[in-house]
Parts: C-alpha cells; sequence; structure tokens
C-alpha cells in the first residue's frame, strides 16, 4: 500500500465496520472508565477438551430479543440485521478481535499520495453463493449504486465523497473521490463490499430498498447461506461448502427470537436455544448455575442513550434536554436496575476508542437544578395539576424503547418515577424492536423520546449520527443542528494528522455534551452465554458472532 507517512500512520491505527442500532438481545452491558477497569470476574469452571481438533457438522441456536428487519447491508440499520448480514455477506477490509484491519475481500488496496485515489485488487475465484463468480462488475455496480438520486438509503453518507468508480479489469476497481475522507478506507471499505449485479443489475434503483432479494433470498459470498426467514420467529443460515476460506465447521445457525429476556432465560435453561448474547446482568447467577453453558465477558463497542426529538419545539432549548439529564440519576440506574455491572456515560465515545474523552461539561443528578433551568426555560406548572407547562402545552411525552430488552423496559420506568419528581408526565411505550426501528426512522421519526444504543463504528466518526446534513434522510433521527459542530465534523473527515484528529473531537464532545444532543446514559460490558462445548470463540467488543465459520462443536469421545 502506497501511503504518504501521515496517512499511513493513521489509516494503520484505523479501524473498521460501520454503526449500527443496538438491540442487546434483552440484556444490557455494564461500562468502565477510559482506562479499562478490571473488574474482579468469577472463572466458569471449564473442562479439558476431549479433543482439540476442530469438527465438522451440528447446528448452533441462537436466541435474541431483536427481530432483524432486512439482509442487506446497504440499507439496514439494526445489529438485529448487522449480525445475520455478517454471516451472508463480506465486505473489502474487516477487523480482527485486537480492532486491527485486515483485507477481505480484498487481496490489495493502494491508495495515492494525496488520499484521493483506491485502486482495489480483488481475490479471485470467490463465488456467489448461486455459483456465480464474484468480479469487479459487482464492486462496481453496488457502490454506483448509492451514489444514484433514486436510491433510498440511510447509509447514503458513507458514499459522499465518492466521485467516480471505475472498473480496471476483471478483478481491479479504482475508487476516485472529490475530497480526502480519512473514514472512506475504515468504514466504507470495510462495511461494504460487492452485490450481485446479475440479480440486482436490472432492479428499479428506486425500490431497491425494499426489493424481494433483501428479505426471501439475499445472496452473498459469505461463510454461511440464507436459508428462511419466518419472521418473529427465526432465521437460518446453512454452510457454504465453496467459501473461499474454507467450508464452516457447523453445519447451521439459527437465530431464533424470542421478544421477552426472562422467555430467553427460561430456553437457555430448557435447552430451547444453545447461546444468548448480551444478557442481562442481573441474569448471571442464573445464568452460571444452567449446566453446560459458559459465559464469556468483556467492554462492547457501544454505549446506551436517552434521546429527544428536535422536531418537537419542547425538545429544542438546550436548557431543557440539560434540565431532564440532571434530573437522571445514572449511578442509581447503574446500581438498581444493572446491579452494578455498568458505569454512567458523559460522551458519546467508548473508552475502547482512542479519541474517547470524559474531559466534558458535567450534568450531575440534581432535581433542584433541574426544575431551576426548566423554569428558566418558561415552563412551569400553572395550573396545579403537578405538570409543569408552557403556551399552554404541558410537559408530557412518552419514553419509546424495543421490546425484550429488560434493562431498557426498567429505564423507561425508573424515568418515569424520576421526572415526575420534576413535574414531568413521562409514559413509557414498550414497542417490538423492528417496528420500533421504523418508527424512529426516517421518514417517520415517530417518536417523542426514546431509550436506545449506538454499536459503534470501529472507526470513531461523529458524522452520521450528529451531522445536520443527515437529519432528513440519515442517522441523525433526533434532528440535532449545531453549525459549529457541524464544522469540526467536516474538518475531521478531512484531517488525516491522527494527533489533530482527537484534538478536534476533543472540541466537538465539548459542544455535544454542552448541547445535550443526547442524555448519555452507560458504557456497556456485555455477557455471553454459549454451550461449554462451542470450540474456536473469540470474543470481539463489537461483533457477537466473529468468525463463526471457524466454531466447532466438541463431541464427546
Amino acid at each position: 500500500m502506497k501511503l504518504r507517512k501521515s496517512l499511513w500512520l493513521f489509516l494503520v491505527l484505523t479501524l473498521v465496520m460501520s454503526l449500527f442500532l443496538a438491540a442487546c438481545s434483552g440484556g444490557e452491558k455494564a461500562g468502565t472508565d477510559t482506562e479499562k477497569e478490571e473488574t474482579p470476574k468469577e472463572e466458569t469452571p471449564k473442562e479439558e477438551p476431549k479433543n482439540t481438533d476442530p469438527v465438522t457438522g451440528g447446528d448452533l441456536i441462537i436466541g435474541s430479543a431483536g427481530s432483524p428487519t432486512l439482509f442487506n447491508p446497504y440499507f439496514s440499520t439494526d445489529t438485529a440485521s448487522s449480525d445475520i448480514e455478517g454471516l451472508i455477506y463480506n465486505a473489502l477490509v474487516k477487523t480482527n478481535k485486537n480492532l486491527e484491519t485486515e483485507l477481505d475481500l480484498a487481496e490489495k488496496i493502494d491508495v495515492s499520495d494525496d488520499g484521493l485515489v483506491y485502486t482495489v485488487k480483488l481475490r479471485e475465484g470467490v463465488k456467489w453463493h448461486d455459483g456465480e463468480e464474484m468480479n469487479a462488475d459487482d464492486l462496481v455496480f453496488a457502490y454506483s449504486m448509492m451514489k444514484n438520486p433514486d436510491v433510498v438509503s440511510e447509509r447514503k453518507s458513507n458514499f459522499e465523497s465518492l466521485e467516480k468508480i471505475e472498473k480496471i479489469d476483471d478483478y481491479t476497481v479504482k475508487f476516485t473521490l472529490n475530497k480526502v475522507d480519512v473514514t472512506f478506507y475504515p468504514t466504507t471499505l470495510g462495511s461494504y463490499g460487492p452485490l450481485p449485479e446479475h440479480i440486482l443489475g436490472d432492479v428499479d434503483p428506486a425500490t431497491l430498498h425494499e426489493n424481494e432479494f433483501n428479505t426471501k433470498n439475499p445472496i452473498g459470498t459469505g461463510p454461511f447461506k440464507f436459508v428462511e426467514w419466518k419472521d418473529g420467529e427465526y432465521v437460518k443460515v446453512e454452510a457454504n461448502e465453496d467459501y473461499f476460506e474454507g467450508r464452516p465447521y457447523l453445519d447451521t445457525i439459527t437465530t431464533k427470537y424470542v421478544a421477552d429476556a426472562n422467555a430467553l432465560i427460561a430456553a437457555l435453561q430448557a435447552g430451547e436455544i444453545d447461546m444468548y448474547n448480551a444478557f442481562p446482568g442481573t441474569e448471571i447467577d442464573t445464568v452460571k448455575a444452567i449446566d453446560g453453558v459458559k459465559i464469556e465477558e468483556d467492554l462492547a463497542l457501544s454505549y446506551t442513550f436517552l434521546a429527544f426529538n428536535q422536531q418537537d419545539k419542547r425538545f429544542q432549548d438546550k436548557k431543557v434536554r440539560q434540565a431532564f439529564t440532571h434530573a437522571v440519576n445514572k449511578e442509581a440506574i447503574v446500581e438498581s436496575i444493572m446491579n452494578g455491572a455498568g458505569q454512567p456515560a458523559e460522551a458519546p465515545d467508548s473508552p475502547l476508542m482512542w479519541t474517547y474523552n470524559d474531559d466534558v461539561p458535567k450534568f450531575e443528578y440534581d432535581l433542584e437544578k433541574a426544575k431551576q433551568l426548566l423554569e428558566e426555560a418558561g415552563w412551569k406548572d400553572t395550573n396545579g395539576n403537578g405538570i409543569i407547562d408552557k403556551d399552554g402545552e404541558e410537559m408530557s411525552f412518552s419514553i419509546k424503547t424495543n421490546q425484550g430488552n429488560k434493562v431498557r423496559e426498567d429505564i423507561a420506568v425508573v424515568l418515569q418515577q424520576q421526572f415526575k419528581e420534576i413535574g414531568v408526565e413521562a409514559k413509557p411505550e414498550i414497542v417490538e424492536w423492528s417496528a420500533f426501528i421504523d418508527a424512529i426512522s426516517a421518514p417517520n421519526w415517530d417518536y417523542e423520546a426514546m431509550i436506545l444504543g449506538w454499536s459503534l463504528s470501529t472507526f470513531p466518526d461523529q458524522y452520521d449520527i450528529f451531522h445536520s446534513s443527515q437529519a432528513a434522510e440519515g442517522l441523525n433521527f433526533v434532528w440535532y443542528k449545531n453549525e459549529e459542530a457541524d464544522k469540526l465534523m467536516e474538518e475531521a473527515r478531512q484531517t488525516t494528522d491522527r494527533d489533530r484528529y482527537v484534538e478536534i473531537h476533543k472540541d466537538l464532545y465539548q459542544i455535544l455534551v454542552e448541547d445535550q444532543a443526547y442524555t448519555f446514559l452507560y458504557y456497556p460490558i456485555e455477557y455471553r452465554a454459549m454451550p461449554e462445548e462451542l470450540q474456536g470463540y473469540e470474543f470481539h467488543s463489537k461483533n457477537q458472532l466473529f468468525n463463526a465459520h471457524k466454531w466447532w462443536l466438541q463431541t464427546a469421545k
């Protein structure tokens, strides 16, 4: 790879994969500070493997609370969908468990000295699941699709800097950018690969996002092939015999959807599911007592937040948003709901990131300060009914969150109680995961307040979430807007110096936190339950199904 020294030093430290709305499978995760704390962990007794050689065969059933919406990385925004997509598709690059960049479908990537031209040499001999060979035409088709104004996707911001896509030969594609974009390599090339032109090439671009390919027969190059999706019940995939890295050891993986955390624990106890990712920390003793189950735990690349729809004029004044944050007792939430397995969050970043900085304005739990800020913003209880009002409108709203995530459901109830103390009526609204995502996303924005989480990109970039240009069609579904913040996010994307990138984000976080773009709730540790017989598993802070094609089930002698 040919790079200027500064760009090279930057890119070798950057990380791959895009960000997704996190369902968290009904569980929640604890957090850590800037430097990862060594949390005492009980060791689960493990028997020595009876046979250390990988075994081919077997079926794995994974339980999850969040049902997917579709299976195409160019259009999905939620983790329930991306988990399955990671089994079906490949991107051009990927990250290992240490968040280090590795090539995937790309055999080689050359970057010009000015950082504007990326030449990608694809692996040869890679086959689509229908037996057709993958080539440069498929990559050109996929990336050109995202430059088509008729295509509807919340992922288009990842392609804004892409000026031109050219096929050089059957396995080589040249991408030319219109400006330096340090997210192009780690995020765009790391999240998006080819799509089968022979299947989708003749589809009306305006309908690609709703084409049945995305739900009934997704065809990728990944280690597993799509078999069946019964909405609200399960998704099944089977081993790809022709996978370019070799056939997966497992025959099938089935993800079973149960929209209740307690029911998922019961299913694990009954042996109806084999694996439960991100189960609630409050259930750790229960899970440890289940025969044949082991637990993996570590910091996850995510955070959970409370957000308000800033299209609603009641939430446009930052004093109001600051007041709500002052009324949230984050410490009590972590201690009482998460059984102490977490840490309050202050900023829109993860302690795992090299940009992480919690030297930001602090909004401690302070009910009197919250009342004062609301009064300064013109909110008072003028009729004595216990609910503050302004210009004839009461501060009464619903807090929407996803069904099956017990921690979020409980947080909504606690917030209802905490907000009542400052004269605010907040009503929990629990919604099935896919319906929840549909409601909060463009063009619906059907919510007043929400509790949700971000499974963060492994490259730290806030543009997709907070830039004002991403409100109408992108992932800025809270409609946050700050011109100074916009300028910093734009500058960051064109900054190749790592130290300067960190400084920009330090300034950016000051603004986002001062504005309380979100009420940042906590950073999580993720608990994952799986069979003791499962071998080849490696904990990845973002990807729960990391290298699933290398997993195998240890058979008894």
